[in-house]
């Protein structure tokens, strides 16, 4: 059987159901758009006439009036002051503040320890990974009641705040656990 192109095949147009006659909906739809168009035109106008009466109403219906400039001559007073409903403020005016002398205590210097560890390879490691992030760390050999501890430890420190700011810097690269401690 030989193959047959329906896709270029001529169709009696006036038999076929699938096809329906374009011309119609195009009519109908530009009427549409003439009609949308026109309205659209008119509420424009429309909106624009309203502004321009509402600006001429103003200008019209508002009486222009001089401004008067109060005179003020040199005998007026001030009234009293009202009576007050509270007697704080009259205990405000006898109040003493007392002022004391205060001395900050500087508690001493500050270590950041960051871990501490029963192998010495372990502590090694974070001791590179704290160099990673560009600050200088120390190892010290603790002894415990049972075993011997190597403690990464940063500092001194003279005051808490650089000690806290490397532990937030040390924190954003993924070192976590460093607690501030003092000096000892």
């Amino acid at each position: 059987m030989a193959h047959q192109d329906y896709v270029s095949r001529k169709t009696n147009k006036k038999n076929n159901p699938y096809k329906s006659n374009k011309q119609a909906p195009q009519q109908n739809g530009s009427a549409k758009l003439k009609v949308i168009a026109v309205i659209t035109v008119c509420a424009i106008i429309a909106f624009i006439y309203g502004l321009w009466k509402i600006d001429s109403a103003t200008e019209t219906t508002l009486p222009v009036k001089e401004k008067e400039v109060p005179v003020i001559t040199p005998k007026t007073t001030l009234p009293a002051p009202p009576k007050e409903k509270w007697d704080y403020p009259e205990k405000l005016k006898t109040k003493e503040v007392e002022e004391g002398q205060y001395e900050v205590e500087t508690k001493g210097p500050y270590k950041l320890q960051c871990g501490s560890f029963r192998t010495q390879k372990q502590a090694e490691v974070l001791k590179a990974n704290i160099a990673f992030v560009g600050l200088e760390s120390y190892i010290r050999q603790a002894k415990g009641s049972n075993s011997t501890w190597y403690q990464v430890y940063l500092g001194p420190y003279p005051r808490k705040r650089g000690a806290e700011k490397d532990k937030h810097r040390l924190r954003s690269n993924n070192i976590n656990y460093c607690q501030v401690l003092l000096w000892k």
